[in-house]
This record gives C-alpha cells, structure tokens and sequence, in this order.
C-alpha cells in the first residue's frame, strides 16, 4: 500500500493507493483541517489508526509521498503558511514507514499528469499531438504553482521540475493592465508578482480595481454575497454564467493574463508536450477560458506566435492529480530503493 498526501495551508488531502494491472487505484481518502494539529505526523497518524477508514483493509505502508508547498531540501522543508517544519526522515521514524519522501506540490503534480487519462483533461488548443517534449504546468489556485515537466528521450518520460515561476514579475501588456499595475503598486506598496494578477488572490485584486479604480458597478446583490461567501466562488460563478458585467470582466482579465503566462511558459521551455492548466481556478472558468481572451493572449507572441499554434493546451480536471501523482513517485523511489516495485507487482 502506498500512502499519498497533498499537503496545503488550510488542509491535508490523504489517500492510501495500491496498484491494479499497473495502474494507481485509490483505495480511501479523507482531507483533515491542518488548524489544530501539532504536525504533519498527527494528521497521518489519525488517518492511519481510524477504523472507519477502509475497514478490512490491511493498511500496511511500504511507502510514502507528501506534495507541500514550497522548495524543499534535503527533504526538509519549511512551510510558509502552517508553523510545521517537515523531515522526511523524522516522518520515517515516527511514523514506522520505511520510505517517505517530501516533493513540492507542483511536482507532485507533474507526476501526476502522467497517470492521467483523456477523461481527466480536457483539451483548449490542440496544437501538434504527434509532437514529443518538454511540458509546462501552469496552476493557478490559491496562489499560482508552475512547475517544468522535462522530456528525457532515452527514458521516454517527464520528470518534474518544481519552480516558484508564479513569484516573478508581472508585465502587463495593454493600457487597461498598466492601469491595473499602478494600482496594485499602490495597494501592494511595491512589488507587483504574477500571483498577485494570475491567482484567487489575483481575482479579488482585479474585482477591487475594476470596482474602485475603474468605477464598474458593484450591484447590492454582488455585495451581499461577496461579504458573505467566498469571494473567489462568487466572481467565478457569476462571472461564467454571465450574471454580472463586473465579474465576467474580472474573468477576462484573469483569462488574458493567465493566457500571457501560458504563452510565456510555452516560449521558455519550448513546451512542444504541452501547456497544462492545473490548480482549483481552470477547471471552474471552462467557458471562460474557451472564449476569446485566453487564446488571443497565449498566442500574441509577436514571431513566435506560429510556434505557439503547435502546443496543445489542456485543463486538468482530476482533482486528486496531485496525490497520484505522490502516490506514483513514492512507488517508482521506493522500487529504485528496495528492488521491488508494486507497480510491476500488480502486472505480473
């Protein structure tokens, strides 16, 4: 059996997967709130000793992965939105599981997007499918992810790369956006990042310079449920069912923006495996982001736009990508470490 986890700020998503004619099979899940508990052990601690969870099920852990957010090294890790401090090798030893590795979350991610299948995806710009290569993952959630999926011919496989792409600066690239940018310098007394535009956090700064920068009206409705409810849910549910001309122009300025970074990450790596949307915000804007802006900022890139034409761009819609994907690299360290893979195991 081989524990996964998708460590975040506000919740710990923990799942326990086998393996079934090769492929990862999830056998129970359970998220926790992080709020109260001392560490990460606590939490997988209680997940592993709930008989409610998977009852009959032998919940014998030969090894296992955690997704959290931030670089991590060495596997230590220090995460900046929970006062945890993670060791994979005190997580070994606590725990009583063998193996146990810490990757950053977008990789986790990235390893996840290979077990993926065509139910899961769903597809925005074809490109050149027949093309091999390098793929990019550009995930905007509550802050924004990105991570390089490295193309390795002899292996025939990708291998994530984490990266804190998401923290770079934002450019604007039309009048409204410059706007938009001296507003965020002001507010933000500073720095203006890409996860400040491209994010949940990048949604509400939008909704607030259209509001009060731009004087778009904010109807009563709108504001009784923005104090009311998540404000992230709101503007993209009424901004998609087209309910609202303030939040579907904050859904199509976050579109654009989310298309330049795609288009620039599709340049720097030369993405000709792909272009992939992952994080919770895509999958929820679908209409969004098959309109216009999205596309008409992904491919404005001057010459280079042709090059841009050949990369398919696709939405992860699997929800649980990141702890497969845990779930697939603690097996494969696991089986390079002991010489038995449960992967191989289950096809034999």
């Amino acid at each position: 059996m081989i524990l996964a986890g998708d460590v975040g700020g506000t919740k710990v998503d923990l799942a326990l997967y086998s393996f079934t004619g090769g492929e990862v099979q999830m056998v129970c899940n359970k998220k926790y709130p992080a709020a109260g508990y001392a560490g990460l052990q606590d939490v997988v601690q209680e997940f592993l000793d709930d008989p409610g969870i998977a009852p009959g099920v032998e919940k014998e852990v030969v090894a296992a992965c955690f997704g959290c957010p931030g670089p991590v090294k060495d596997g230590h890790l220090k995460l900046t939105n929970l006062p945890w401090e993670l060791d994979a090798r005190e997580l070994s030893k606590g725990l009583g599981i063998e193996h146990i590795f810490l990757i950053n979350d977008l990789e986790a991610n990235g390893y996840g997007v290979a077990e993926l299948g065509p139910d899961q995806i769903c597809e925005l710009e074809a490109g050149d499918k027949s093309a091999l290569g390098h793929r990019a993952l550009v995930s905007p959630g509550t802050g924004l992810g990105e991570a390089l999926l490295v193309w390795n011919p002899l292996a025939r496989r990708h291998f994530p790369l984490p990266s804190e792409g998401g923290h770079v600066d934002w450019a604007p690239r039309n009048p409204l956006e410059i706007e938009l940018l001296e507003y965020l310098l002001k507010t933000l007394n500073g720095r203006v990042s890409t996860e400040r535009v491209v994010s949940g956090l990048g949604l509400k700064n939008i909704y607030e310079f259209l509001r009060d920068a731009k004087k778009m009206e904010e109807p009563k409705w709108l504001r009784d449920r923005m104090a009311t409810e998540d404000p992230n849910f709101v503007i993209g549910t009424t901004g998609e069912d087209g309910s609202c001309e303030l939040t579907a122009k904050v859904l199509e300025m976050f579109s654009a923006s989310l298309g330049a970074e795609c288009g620039n990450m599709g340049l720097k790596l030369l993405a000709a495996g792909g272009i992939y949307l992952g994080g919770g915000i895509p999958p929820k804007i679908l209409k969004t982001l098959k309109s216009g802006p999205f596309r008409e900022a992904l491919l404005d890139k001057g010459r280079l736009s042709p090059l841009l034409h050949t990369m398919p761009v696709r939405v992860i819609l699997e929800d649980k990508c990141a702890l497969i994907g845990a779930a697939a690299f603690a097996e494969a360290r696991a089986a390079e470490i002991s010489g038995h893979s449960e992967r191989a195991a289950s096809q034999a």
